[in-house]
């Protein structure tokens, strides 16, 4: 990128920030119009930076920046609104969405329609009572907007909708397949295959086989790569779920 790029006051999230130089910061910054962006905050961790109590995760911005080459200036930031109250596992949660937008983004490729889907995860989980259900719609419908779309409708070899008695194993690069012989732990229902892509997850078998599934599926588009906000929400509920004389932690489905 050679050309200079200016922007004033547009709306974007702080996704993660990292120390640099003596008294700077790189910020990782989700914009409506620009996308994913890369920019440094100079003097933004000094004593009497007016830019400490603005730049925090979950908090409605307005950024003004120059970008010259791939590592651009932050140049004004004020709030663009009340920020989200984050607090305990949902909290945790929205720095996995934060890590889920840094991994599958690229840079300077504007995404309005997952910066709208965005906000409104950071709503539901200001607002919900238990994460799980939030995340697992905003993975399904993250991964639909990026052209990763779950098919858990019809049966990827016959192209006839899936049966409800009948036991699939979810191949990513296919689709549903049915299982000959014993079902396995990856196999799912055609009838909880049909309610995970409604985004019907009252019933906790099926928001268990959702975690299960997706897991398999958002690590598969990552490669394999692991995300640290996950390990730590799946440490955090073993840890609940492991009782007083367990001598080893559980397998689980978070």
């Amino acid at each position: 990128m050679s050309t200079d790029r200016r922007a004033a006051l547009e709306d974007a999230f702080l996704l993660h920030q990292r120390p640099f130089r003596d008294s700077s910061q790189i910020l990782d910054v989700f914009s409506r119009e620009r996308g994913r962006l890369a920019l440094v905050a100079r003097g933004s961790r000094g004593a009497k930076s007016r830019l400490k109590g603005i730049l925090r995760p979950f908090q409605p911005l307005r950024l003004s920046w120059s970008i010259r080459t791939d590592l651009g200036t932050l140049t004004g930031a004020e709030t663009g609104g009340r920020a989200f109250a984050l607090a305990g596992d949902a909290l945790l949660s929205g720095y996995y969405v934060n890590e889920l937008l840094l991994n599958f983004l690229h840079r300077h490729d504007p995404q309005p329609e997952i910066f709208a889907l965005y906000g409104a995860a950071l709503e539901d989980l200001a607002t919900c009572t238990d994460p799980a259900p939030e995340l697992r719609r905003f993975e399904i419908e993250l991964l639909r907007l990026l052209g990763y779309a779950l098919d858990l409708e019809y049966d990827a070899r016959s192209g006839e909708l899936l049966e409800d008695a009948q036991d699939y194993e979810y191949r990513v690069e296919e689709g549903p397949v049915p299982v000959t012989g014993n079902a396995t732990r990856d196999a799912y229902s055609g009838s909880r295959l049909k309610a995970i892509a409604a985004g019907s997850f009252e019933d906790p078998a099926t928001l268990r086989a959702a975690n299960r599934l997706l897991r398999r599926v958002v690590n598969y588009h990552l490669g394999g790569k692991e995300l640290k906000s996950r390990k730590v929400l799946i440490e955090l509920y073993r840890d609940r779920i492991r009782g007083p004389e367990a001598g080893v932690r559980p397998d689980t489905d978070t």
